[in-house]
């Protein structure tokens, strides 16, 4: 008998590309309606639901649920960088829309080949409502890996098993899911410059800022500050549990910069000892001012921080 996993393989990388990928000229949109039909019917199909294992089939009925659904892993693109090298960037769709999902490192979430193993979260918070701006549909290039110039291609798979199903996901060099990179010139954006300490922000784009690690007790606030930089007011920062064994608590995840230079500050509270990682988003799409993760739906352009944590027993 075929596994889950590799029944489910064509339906679910149809859609996992249709979530994730790059948007799509007209004429792509066109070329695509026979298939976009075809796979609304096979999920519609009695036949294939009796076939599906009893959490995926809320994907052909109400994918959208407060609590009880799978995470989809999603490869959200790669773009070059000035050494030769190559970024991939993966994210994930929680389709919960209340219950955070956490996955340990491991059999159950990994990355292939092994080298590359580690870096993605272990924390999927559910589907994005933040209330300093507008929705966006899933949580958009959280980690990201780099390949050597001779990659060519190759593959880079995330495996993430939620509800008993385990889902991959391959991120590879196809030249349609090329990215633009810390800026864009057809829609004048900008990732915003950052810095995760008291150094001026010169940081910019989704390989990732890392510091730390800094060392505090459970239960004891930790002050994390983001310093961003942006040709126009009004930065999105958005903190959240990217690695951890616990909880953790801030006293806001969600900041608005009034101003084009500025800072943020925060606390994070631990309720158990052990090693995280806190990871911070921040973007500015300006073209609507007043939603500056617009940016998201077209790829660009954010920048992404994470700060180690190593949490002690009082």
């Amino acid at each position: 008998m075929r596994s889950k996993s590799t029944l489910l393989e064509p339906t679910l990388a149809l859609t996992s590309a249709l979530i994730s990928a790059p948007t799509l000229a007209l004429n792509s949109v066109l070329t695509l309606a026979p298939t976009l039909a075809l796979l609304l019917g096979l999920l519609a199909s009695a036949e294939l639901r009796a076939q599906l294992p009893t959490s995926l089939t809320h994907l052909s009925e109400d994918p959208l649920r407060p609590s009880g659904q799978n995470v989809i892993p999603i490869y959200d693109g790669w773009f070059a960088n000035s050494d030769g090298t190559y970024t991939m960037c993966f994210g994930y769709f929680n389709l919960n829309t209340e219950e955070a999902v956490d996955v340990p490192l491991g059999p159950g979430n990994n990355l292939s080949p092994a080298e590359y193993d580690g870096v993605q979260p272990t924390h999927f918070d559910p589907v994005p409502a933040p209330s300093l701006t507008r929705s966006y549909r899933h949580h958009w290039c959280v980690f990201s890996v780099t390949v050597p110039d001779d990659f060519g291609d190759g593959d880079v798979v995330w495996t993430l098993e939620t509800r008993g199903d385990s889902l991959s996901v391959p991120g590879s060099l196809l030249p349609s899911y090329v990215l633009d990179e810390e800026a864009t010139v057809g829609r004048d954006a900008l990732a915003p410059a950052m810095s995760l300490n008291d150094n001026p922000p010169s940081f910019r784009g989704r390989r990732g800022l890392w510091e730390g690690p800094r060392v505090v007790q459970v239960g004891e606030p930790l002050e994390l500050t983001a310093r961003i930089s942006h040709p126009a007011p009004g930065s999105w920062l958005s903190w959240t549990k990217h690695q951890g064994p616990g909880e953790v608590t801030f006293s806001e995840d969600e900041i608005r910069l009034d101003s084009a230079d500025g800072s943020a500050h925060v606390t994070a509270v631990f309720d158990q000892a052990g090693s995280y990682v806190l990871r911070l988003q921040a973007i500015n799409d300006t073209e609507r001012a007043n939603e500056p993760t617009y940016g998201f739906e077209f790829y660009c352009c954010w920048t992404n921080g994470y700060v180690r944590v190593d949490v002690v027993d009082n």
